[in-house]
């Protein structure tokens, strides 16, 4: 049994060479780049090698990093193991358009953390039985979890009373009604009185 995490990263290294282990392990986390063309031979070697036993996928989530790095997402899965009571965080990363396979055939709690991620980042997952929006609507235009989505959405929901039903329309952002006060709070704002 695999306790201390250098010796699991060294493991890992030894035995899946594919995998990129993220150094200095930092915070009682180990971080691994896994290719997306490798991501289910390594999700499939974490769960069945005996000394690993990572049965348990606790998460799949997507990350933009526009502006940070390149590529431009992450995919991020993290797995549990019972076993050795710790956690291990395997990422993938890849360029805008670029897919990666659904993991759902090694675990089936997959399914609806990729469509997740797939409705708020647009990162798609080939393979996918059901690939579709799961947070937005389906008439819902971009993905509002990336960092070039705006701020105020492209279009607002409201329930017409008129037509008794839910109607979109392009947001309208009517700049006389805004107030912004940049003054430091400790000094108060100074008004112009013109009466």
């Amino acid at each position: 049994m695999i306790q201390d995490l250098q010796v699991q990263a060294n493991y890992i290294k030894e035995n899946f060479s594919e995998a990129n282990i993220v150094e200095p392990i930092n915070h009682g986390n180990l971080i691994i780049y896994v290719a997306a063309e490798n991501i289910i031979n390594f999700l499939k070697f974490l769960r069945e090698d005996e000394k690993l036993s990572f049965k348990v996928l606790l998460d799949v989530f997507g990350a933009d990093m526009l502006g940070v790095r390149s590529p431009r997402f992450e995919v991020i899965y993290n797995l549990l193991s019972l076993k050795l009571n710790n956690r291990i965080t395997v990422k993938v990363a890849l360029k805008e358009g670029e897919e990666v396979a659904t993991v759902s055939t090694v675990f089936d709690s997959a399914g609806w953390f990729e469509r997740e991620a797939f409705d708020m980042y647009g990162i798609v997952f080939s393979g996918h039985p059901d690939l579709r929006r799961i947070l937005t609507d389906y008439g819902f235009e971009g993905h509002p979890l990336r960092k070039d989505f705006p701020l105020t959405g492209y279009k607002e929901v409201r329930y017409d009373d008129k037509t008794k039903r839910v109607v979109y329309e392009p947001v309208k952002l009517m700049q006389e009604f805004r107030n912004f006060d940049f003054e430091m709070p400790w000094e108060g704002t100074k008004y112009n009185d013109k009466n």
